[in-house]
């Protein structure tokens, strides 16, 4: 049987530091005198404390995880992160069940941004400000996992971004310590930059704090129900539109430019295309409003590019509902929400690394049928692409296929239509956030959905976030034998 003590270990300052957070939210609603101050306070205390015991239990085992310790460890976090998380929801006065904060911290902390909660206009700072934590952490912990801990576990095309220093499946948590150190830094201060330039833009103070955080962390919660279009400004939806992109390139690479190498970001081969893709998909989406639609230059470039950069970067903000646009909008930005950001940043979907390592293997196949005797080679950053990598990528788009398919298919089970199940199980799979149609489109929530259907739609939210294999090796009777 597998040592669980490391595990356990390791989790311990993980849930630790999730209680100690939920005092921020307390203090927010002792500030205004809401009574949910009290829940907060009591559930971080208990959570803390039950993170201290994990911690303190096993603190003479050692720091080393083997493989089979880091897919648990990174399975389990995720799951149990999430139920810590909700115990303050559930027993907040927003009087929902435990299956919808469930929900809604799972949406938070995988930065997908689907949302049971209306009336967020008016509900308590507490409940928005955890909301916003949860997001920002999450972000956090994409980041780390997708840099130090997927690689090594080669983890659908991953192992592409081995580095020096995380060149072995041995030690990992003091190694994703250092660099964890090093990315909360630079994570810290686009988080603050982000909100100075929308309080500058006229937002308030505490709204503003709280997009710093889900906008960096491409999560998408709000603090109203109209999204970022309830407060109408171009400066402020150009401001979301900017950090959007800057939560979706690889955070390595800012560290890179802090040590001098200036150009690192525009010599990352993903980056460029990531880029390339997006300026092609806001000017057909511009052209597409403009002659079909009616819209003048400005409006289209505003709504156009603000909502197609929210979908593809798995943001999920909305300036306004383009679901309304009709049936081309809704097609294009199904297939947009799949396609996502860059790896190592805090976005969602496939990847585009994916993408070009699909293509390039494509072509150089190609080439090999036209001319069976010369030589040609896939490469990604100037670096050959190994066999290893292209079967990685290609597993992983087929078991992406066959999940997207078979929770599809669960959710018209649970009573959902077709655009619904499908979009519904595409956002959560994509960690994007809204669906299509009108029971969960840009305009709506998941509040009218199914109780089965979300807890569905959390495990899907956990499987995309964790790139499919992290989840579903573990339930291989292989995993568990010696």
């Amino acid at each position: 049987m597998i040592n669980l003590r490391p595990v356990i270990y390791a989790l311990g300052p993980l849930v630790f530091l999730l209680g100690i957070s939920m005092v921020l939210p307390a203090m927010a609603d002792l500030w205004v005198g809401s009574p949910d101050w009290g829940q907060f306070l009591f559930f971080g205390g208990l959570v803390a404390a039950i993170g201290l015991q994990m911690f303190l239990a096993n603190r003479d085992t050692s720091d080393s995880l083997n493989l089979r310790q880091a897919f648990l460890l990174t399975s389990l976090a995720w799951i149990i992160l999430p139920a810590a998380a909700a115990l303050p929801l559930w027993a907040s006065e927003l009087g929902i069940s435990y299956t919808d904060a469930y929900f809604e911290a799972m949406s938070g902390l995988t930065t997908t941004g689907s949302t049971i909660l209306t009336g967020l206009d008016d509900a308590p700072p507490g409940i928005l400000l955890w909301r916003g934590l949860l997001q920002w952490l999450g972000g956090i912990g994409i980041i780390v996992m997708a840099v130090a801990v997927l690689p090594m576990l080669r983890i659908g095309g991953m192992q592409l971004f081995r580095t020096e220093s995380f060149n072995t499946a041995d030690n990992i948590i003091p190694r994703a310590r250092q660099l964890s150190f090093a990315i909360t830094g630079a994570y810290i201060g686009f988080t603050a930059l982000c909100a100075l330039l929308l309080m500058m833009a006229g937002m308030p103070t505490f709204d503003a704090i709280i997009h710093g955080m889900t906008t960096i962390a491409t999560g998408g919660f709000s603090t109203s129900d109209g999204s970022i279009g309830s407060f109408d400004s171009a400066a402020i939806d150009a401001i979301v539109i900017l950090f959007m992109i800057i939560g979706s390139i690889p955070f390595v690479l800012y560290l890179q430019v802090l040590r001098g190498r200036t150009l690192a970001i525009w010599r990352d081969e993903q980056v460029r295309v990531f880029l390339f893709t997006l300026s092609i998909l806001c000017f057909c989406v511009i052209v597409w409003l403009v002659i079909w639609k009616g819209f003048n230059w400005f409006d289209a470039a505003r709504y156009g590019s603000f909502n197609i950069i929210s979908i593809m970067t798995g943001t999920g903000f909305a300036t306004t509902d383009y679901g309304a646009w009709g049936s081309f909008s809704a097609s294009l930005f199904f297939f947009v929400m799949l396609i996502g950001g860059c790896a190592g940043s805090t976005s969602c979907g496939i990847k585009i690394f994916r993408f070009m390592v699909l293509f390039k293997s494509m072509k150089s196949w190609m080439s090999r049928m036209v001319q069976p005797n010369g030589i040609f080679i896939a490469r990604y950053n100037r670096n050959p692409i190994s066999e290893g990598v292209v079967s990685s990528v290609m597993s992983f788009f087929v078991l992406f296929l066959f999940s997207l398919i078979t929770l599809a298919i669960a959710l018209t089970l649970t009573g959902l239509d077709w655009i619904t199940a499908l979009s519904g199980a595409s956002t959560a799979l994509a960690n994007v956030g809204p669906g299509l149609g009108d029971i969960i489109g840009p305009a709506s929530t998941f509040e009218a959905v199914p109780d089965s259907a979300k807890w569905l739609l959390s495990a899907g939210m956990l499987l995309g976030r964790l790139e499919l294999f992290t989840i579903l090796v573990m339930i291989t009777p292989g995993f568990w034998r010696d």
